[in-house]
């Protein structure tokens, strides 16, 4: 099963122009958001990123940016650090924007 977290709300991008295919975003994303064609990553499938920032911190030419921290991974880590179940955007009690 592929799971999807919010459409069209993440924060990563890509800069093809800068990449040199050396495909370490595709080897480091935990969701197969990558793939590589014609020598250049693309983004498959955005609304899989989690926003980790595994992408970013291993690009060896800066080609990708994230907003690191503010999407469903930092929420899962949060929800068991304070034992509440993850939310990945909007408040808490907003139930069509939370993770589950």
């Amino acid at each position: 099963m592929r799971h999807t977290y919010l459409k069209n709300v993440v924060t990563l991008t890509l800069n093809a122009n800068k990449c040199i295919g050396c495909g370490m975003c595709l080897n480091v994303c935990p969701h197969k958001v990558f793939g590589l064609n014609s020598g250049k990553a693309w983004i498959s499938d955005r609304d899989r990123c989690m926003e980790c920032g595994a992408c970013v911190r291993n690009c060896p030419v800066e080609a990708l940016a994230v907003k690191a921290g503010v999407g469903c991974a930092a929420a899962i880590i949060q929800g068991k650090l304070k034992g509440t179940a993850p939310c990945c955007g909007g408040s808490e009690g907003n139930k069509s924007s939370c993770c589950g």
